[in-house]
């Protein structure tokens, strides 16, 4: 269940920070991981009923306006989609395959999402984070399953650069990332002239 309070911490920080980041969190979304063979006739037709085709390239990213997909694996994918869809997609992707072997796990309780954006959300993430944030490095419509603050996310950049990234965590490390984030977000609140209190 997501946290009023953490919710309420990471909008009062947003305001503070008068533009520099935006953060967020993005509770009950749902989330598919998906299992099969990128080659299997099958994978065309799950492809057709996601309306969107499964990423084959490591470490990147679709997005349409109703869900994305990450690359996890050679043969994995993680859906995301709108909160309570995942019994109704998960049926849709079964029905599609048919017979061809396919594993589909909901797995939306799992972890919850952050939204880090702004001008100021790479220089944020990367007092945590090792990988090279750079936008010619770290390209919108990529997705790393990393470490941030010493703790396992998914990170994701979405089509635009002023979307931001969104940050897969398990739902236990939850309350701890949010301290972390807003830790981090204090020289953005202190720089913008906001008190950092």
């Amino acid at each position: 269940m997501a946290d009023p309070t953490r919710r309420r911490a990471l909008a009062a920080a947003t305001r503070a920070s008068r533009g520099a980041i935006r953060l967020a969190e993005l509770p009950y979304l749902a989330q598919l991981d998906i299992r099969l063979d990128p080659k299997d006739p099958a994978a065309d037709a799950v492809n057709r009923a996601l309306g969107l085709d499964l990423p084959l390239e490591p470490n990147s990213a679709v997005h349409t306006s109703r869900s994305s997909a990450l690359w996890l694996g050679p043969d994995e994918w993680l859906l995301l989609g709108r909160p309570g869809t995942q019994q109704k997609t998960e049926a849709g992707i079964r029905e599609a395959a048919g017979d061809a072997p396919v594993s589909v796990t909901d797995v939306s309780a799992q972890r919850t999402t952050f939204l880090v954006s702004g001008p100021r959300a790479r220089d944020l993430l990367a007092h945590g984070c090792s990988l090279d944030l750079h936008p010619r490095a770290f390209t919108p419509r990529r997705c790393a399953q990393t470490t941030l603050a010493r703790t396992g996310i998914t990170l994701i950049s979405r089509d635009h650069p002023g979307q931001g990234f969104w940050l897969l965590v398990r739902s236990s490390y939850a309350p701890y990332l949010t301290h972390w984030l807003l830790d981090a977000a204090t020289e953005y609140l202190v720089a913008s002239g906001a008190p950092s209190g």
